[in-house]
């Protein structure tokens, strides 16, 4: 069991346990960004529920970068009022806050944004949801003005009163798309060599870290491999961009794998991949994972591996307070499995929105929404 805290080095922040809530699309928020009653009831049930960290879903830093349809922002100043409301909520319930920042990229389509989404590179990596409108590449200023934009973003999300963010280098995003070896081959410095994909997460760290100033947590979420290709090559790509980002000041690494405990597959030593980071990070910064985790088995075996925390997604959905029922008798309770009655979701705080998307997960959501 690991429900002892967990100290943030850089900001000083302390969570009150390792369970740590991921951030997860639920489409819930209004069409101009602001925050429904459904996200805020969502997001305030999950940190009653025990989680010592509640990120929220992927929130956009510009009107261009939005990914799906009621999506929370952060790039206007309207987005304040509801953002401080969520923040006040969770943190009445001893719970660190986070915001997840990103900007979609190619995968921000152009019915939700009314332009033609942009990429590391013309054409790549395509745009999931990207209503079939190829990206092109994003000019120099443009890239220049998104790093203000993450700036701008977390400095409304630190005066909202939220403990920190979490840039979402993950999942095939903006970010990642720079980051991605495959994508990227770019030679104008933003995608030369390993410091060229690098360099547009690091000039956004830096920029939200020196907007904010002390006392804010600033993290970093990646998925070492966000596009099908050479497993391992990718892996010490992403090592090496972890050091970095130690090295720069990063308050947490967030390990998003879909399997917490998988291995490469063309690795022939079989090592898991969570096992690589720990031995990375070794205590500079906390290290999360999230992927398929949903037992007390689960959340030893990661542990076990050198995890300091464990993000929970899909089984956070169905049990708003995982955190307490995964202690229940010495680590025996078992979540039941999906599918789960829509009955059961909204008695979880899950609005119709946001069942209506599970719906769209095979076998999660077992009888129609009415």
């Amino acid at each position: 069991m690991r429900s002892d805290n967990l100290k943030f080095p850089v900001s000083g922040l302390t969570m009150p346990n390792r369970y740590w809530l991921a951030a997860m699309t639920n489409q819930q928020s209004h069409e101009d960004g602001t925050l429904s009653d459904d996200e805020f009831t969502w997001l305030k049930r999950r940190a009653e529920g025990g989680f010592g960290v509640v990120t929220t879903c992927a929130v956009h830093v510009t009107r261009h970068g939005q990914g799906w349809p009621g999506e929370l922002g952060a790039w206007h100043d309207r987005h304040i009022p509801g953002l401080s409301r969520l923040a006040k909520a969770i943190k009445e319930c001893g719970t660190l806050g986070l915001v997840q920042l990103f900007h979609g990229g190619a995968r921000s389509p152009a019915k939700l944004t009314g332009v033609q989404p942009i990429s590391a590179m013309d054409g790549s990596p395509p745009g999931e949801g990207g209503n079939g409108e190829e990206p092109r590449s994003a000019r120099e200023d443009e890239l220049l003005a998104i790093i203000e934009d993450f700036a701008a973003a977390a400095k409304r999300v630190q005066d909202a009163g939220w403990s920190g963010v979490e840039l979402h280098g993950a999942h095939g995003y903006l970010l990642a798309q720079f980051l991605s070896p495959r994508y990227n081959l770019r030679k104008d410095g933003w995608g030369d060599d390993a410091e060229g994909r690098w360099r547009l997460l690091l000039s956004v760290l830096k920029a939200v870290k020196s907007a904010t100033g002390p006392g804010f947590a600033v993290g970093v979420r990646i998925s070492p491999r966000n596009y099908e290709g050479d497993g391992v090559r990718e892996t010490l790509d992403a090592l090496k961009l972890v050091e970095r980002l130690i090295a720069e000041g990063v308050d947490f690494i967030h390990l998003s794998l879909w399997d917490s405990f998988r291995h490469d597959e063309d690795d022939p030593e079989k090592v898991p991949v969570l096992q690589k980071f720990s031995h990375v990070v070794s205590g500079k910064c906390p290290l999360v994972v999230a992927g398929g985790l949903r037992t007390a088995a689960d959340r030893d075996r990661a542990f076990a591996m050198g995890a300091d925390a464990i993000a929970i997604g899909r089984a956070a959905i169905a049990y708003a307070d995982w955190p307490m029922l995964i202690e229940k008798d010495g680590g025996q309770w078992q979540p039941a499995p999906p599918p789960y009655p829509v009955a059961h979701l909204r008695g979880q705080g899950l609005g119709d929105a946001f069942i209506r998307y599970m719906q769209k997960w095979p076998g999660y959501v077992s009888d129609p929404l009415t």
